[in-house]
């Protein structure tokens, strides 16, 4: 009999909080634990999956509790495969900036992301994309951005009308991250 793989899920009610509770139950065994106060235990780990949420409203609690991150990042480059949506790809990033500064994140994509007032810009809809012979649907809504270029993306993400839209979908090692909230992992 095959062995339920171990899944460590980011929660927190309010920077890792955008879970369909359909992924939950697909991954089987999981856990559970707060990266504002959690240092994660990742050794027997398959899969770390960082759903969407709002860590821009936690930034000090994130870029605090630096064992999580570290931990993360080192998960990360030794080939750990994280889910990362919205939320939890910004958490992957170098670092967020606020109105209040700019704050380190995990540093496992190279890139930042602005949440400043000034820089909001709606991006909503559904998405579908097909990766690896694997179709991937689900939707987008966030008002942080990339500082800078777009990320490149590892394929063309579509919207419900078959039309392209600019969403990164980035692949690093293990890593799939994006600010698509899937519907199924």
């Amino acid at each position: 009999m095959e062995q339920t793989p171990n899944t460590l899920i980011a929660r927190n009610a309010e920077s890792f909080s955008f879970i369909y509770q359909e992924n939950i139950d697909r991954l089987g065994n999981v856990c559970f634990f707060d990266p504002e106060k959690d240092v994660p235990q990742l050794a027997d780990v398959d899969l770390l999956y960082l759903p969407g949420g709002y860590p821009e409203k936690h930034l000090e609690a994130l870029t605090g509790n630096e064992v999580c991150r570290k931990a993360i990042k080192e998960y990360a480059e030794r080939g750990g495969r994280i889910v990362a949506e919205c939320g939890g790809m910004m958490y992957l990033c170098n670092s967020i900036i606020s109105d209040e500064g700019t704050f380190p994140m995990c540093g496992v994509l190279p890139y930042s992301v602005s949440a400043r007032k000034a820089d909001r810009k709606l991006s909503l809809g559904y998405r579908r994309f097909v990766l690896d012979g694997k179709e991937y649907r689900g939707h987008e809504f966030h008002y942080t951005q990339f500082v800078g270029n777009l990320p490149e993306s590892a394929v063309q993400v579509y919207d419900a009308k078959g039309l392209p839209v600019a969403t990164p979908v980035m692949r690093y090692k293990n890593v799939l991250a994006s600010y698509t909230h899937l519907y199924q992992i």
